[in-house]
Formats: structure tokens, sequence, C-alpha cells
């Protein structure tokens, strides 16, 4: 499993931009993936920045580059 500094640079690196640590886990809720929980979130129900829909494929795409999906 890659860590979240290893998919942010792979998505820099192939996508031109850098995914923020909640867009990932967003994108590994949306994909069936077990995200960590982060010790600042204030209601475990609620996303304060959820993943914009046009940048889930670029994420999934490093998911797969991973070998996570």
């Amino acid at each position: 499993m890659a860590t979240y500094k290893e998919i942010q640079e792979y998505v820099k690196a192939n996508f031109g931009f850098t995914p923020k640590t909640c867009w990932i886990a967003h994108s590994k809720e949306v994909y069936g993936l077990s995200p960590k929980v982060a010790n600042n979130r204030n209601d475990m129900n609620k996303r304060e920045y959820p993943c914009p829909a046009e940048k889930q494929e670029d994420i999934r795409k490093a998911f797969k580059h991973f070998g996570m999906l």
C-alpha cells in the first residue's frame, strides 16, 4: 500500500496537481479502500473538503499504479 506522500508525488508528476490528503482519504472511501482517520477530523460522518469529482479519476489511476485497486 502506497503512502499518501507517494500518491501525492505520483499525481503531481503525472497530472500536474498535488492532491490534498483529505482528497486521497475520500477517494479511498469511494473505491472501497480503508483510509486513515485524521486525528483532527471534527465529524466522522461529514467531510469538510471532499475530493472534487474531476480529480478522483487521477487519484484512482495512482491507486492502480501502486497496485491498490
